[in-house]
């Protein structure tokens, strides 16, 4: 851009300067044979001999080819090269013409000598009237050094921006991927010295929260640990639950289960919450570190072992698929599993006892699947139920939440449809870290699985449709 700019700036300038030169040329050529005209006219005014001529054309120097010629007299006029037409002319106007011919012009200057008029030519090449040419390289050489100048300034200026631009594009996306320790150093232009402090101060506050908020986080969930430990030593109070001496009742032997149960829960509780003091007393910098990875199948298991005995009591019937093998996905452990709480969880909650469920986990497409289905009342809203703290059951309308971040985190996406079994199908997709992903659209692959859950219905049971709810 600098360079055409230039270029049409020197034109603009350097043309007419040039013609304004040449203009000027030509002028002063001819003011130079008038002045050696003038030189054989004064000679002629004083003496019309020829040898008094000839020493005054010798005297008014120049190359001999362009010397005066005096036509009219007894000098030799045979290297003129005025026509008769011309002669005739300057003598009837008796003035001083500027003719043009072939090479260059004629300058003619009538004398009146008495009776008769000698007219004395002189010629001008072209030579001589276009100043030897060289004014025009000469205002190239200019203008390619104006140009060239004007672009090295230029784009050491524009370096500058750019670099600074660059440093900061580059400190973006390291603050997008989690790097909240960079900064930049200002420089380039005022502005962009500015948004340069501008960012930093915003990476300081990004620190200074992201520490306040992992600091509040940890300090709630340390709260915990009172109730938590008032209701562990209420629970190791109660009477034993050891089902293999003596023989019970059924409604004993379901206490004594329940008992079982509510010290693992509190258990995993413990450990849940010591787990996320831990995680959130680390430092900011560690989480530009990779994220875990985890088995989904074996999360799937264990999880299911804590669900079913739940399920069990309901009368819920339940089934696992596809969790044999095992199927990494980029995401912590601990955080799967509580996203399978939340939406398992979701499942025991909005529907009524008795209600079937099943969860299946499969690879395909470049993602890990992980489907909940339900042979509940379905969703009424899919999209209200997945926007964070949106509930008309009078619950946090954090759980399905949960999952999205989660599947978020592994470069997924949470979608919810209508299950085979006639209630609502979640389905939690991950990112295969052993594949890569094809471009697919990630509703479609959810669809495509719910249609072929649906396919699977006729050989399957048949569970009553409920109303929808939100959940």
């Amino acid at each position: 851009m600098t360079a055409g700019v230039g270029t049409l700036l020197a034109l603009a300038f350097l043309v007419p300067l040039g013609l304004t030169l040449g203009g000027q040329a030509r002028e002063e050529a001819i003011a130079d044979a008038a002045r050696r005209s003038a030189l054989v006219t004064g000679a002629l005014a004083v003496s019309t001999e020829s040898e008094v001529v000839t020493r005054a054309i010798e005297a008014s120097g120049g190359d001999p080819a362009t010397r005066p010629v005096v036509h009219g007299l007894d000098v030799d006029a045979s290297t003129g090269r005025a026509d008769a037409a011309h002669l005739a002319q300057a003598r009837e106007q008796g003035r001083s013409l500027v003719v043009d011919v072939d090479g260059g012009v004629l300058r003619l200057d009538p004398v009146v000598l008495g009776e008769r008029t000698a007219v004395v030519e002189v010629f001008v090449p072209d030579a001589a009237l276009d100043g030897g040419g060289g004014r025009w390289w000469l205002l190239i050489g200019v203008a390619v050094a104006l140009v060239g100048a004007a672009m090295l300034v230029v784009d050491r200026l524009a370096a500058r921006a750019a670099d600074a631009s660059r440093a900061l594009v580059k400190a973006a996306l390291a603050i997008g991927d989690g790097d909240l320790g960079v900064r930049v150093e200002p420089n380039g232009p005022r502005e962009l010295v500015e948004a340069g402090h501008a960012f930093n101060r915003m990476a300081q506050r990004l620190v200074a929260a992201r520490t306040e908020e992992r600091e509040l986080v940890a300090d709630l969930s340390h709260r915990l640990r009172t109730p938590l430990t008032v209701l562990r030593l209420d629970a190791e109070a109660l009477e034993s639950d050891d089902t293999s001496v003596g023989s019970f009742s059924q409604a004993e032997l379901d206490y004594r289960r329940g008992i079982r149960r509510i010290r693992q829960a509190i258990v995993t509780l413990e450990g849940e919450i010591d787990v996320l003091i831990k995680t959130t007393r680390k430092a900011v910098a560690t989480e530009a570190a990779p994220p875990a990875m985890c088995d989904v199948s074996e999360v799937v298991r264990d999880r299911m072992v804590f669900w079913a005995a739940l399920a069990g009591d309901q009368n819920r019937p339940h089934r696992v698929s596809g969790a044999q093998l095992r199927i990494p996905a980029p995401v912590p452990r601990a955080e799967l599993a509580a996203a399978l709480d939340a939406v398992i969880g979701n499942v025991f909650r909005y529907t009524p006892q008795g209600t079937a469920f099943e969860v299946a986990v499969s690879r395909r497409d470049g993602y890990v699947a992980i489907r909940i289905d339900d042979a509940g009342p379905g969703i009424a809203n899919p999209d209200r139920a997945l926007r964070r703290g949106a509930s008309d059951q009078g619950s946090t309308g954090l759980g399905l939440d949960i999952a999205k971040r989660v599947a978020l985190q592994a470069n997924g996406s949470v979608s919810i449809d209508r299950a085979h079994l006639g209630g609502a199908s979640v389905v939690m997709l991950l990112a295969d870290p052993e594949a890569t992903p094809r471009q697919v659209s990630r509703f479609g692959l959810v669809g495509r699985m719910a249609r072929e859950g649906r396919e699977q219905k006729a050989g399957g049971r048949r569970w009553p449709r409920q109303r929808p709810t939100d959940r």
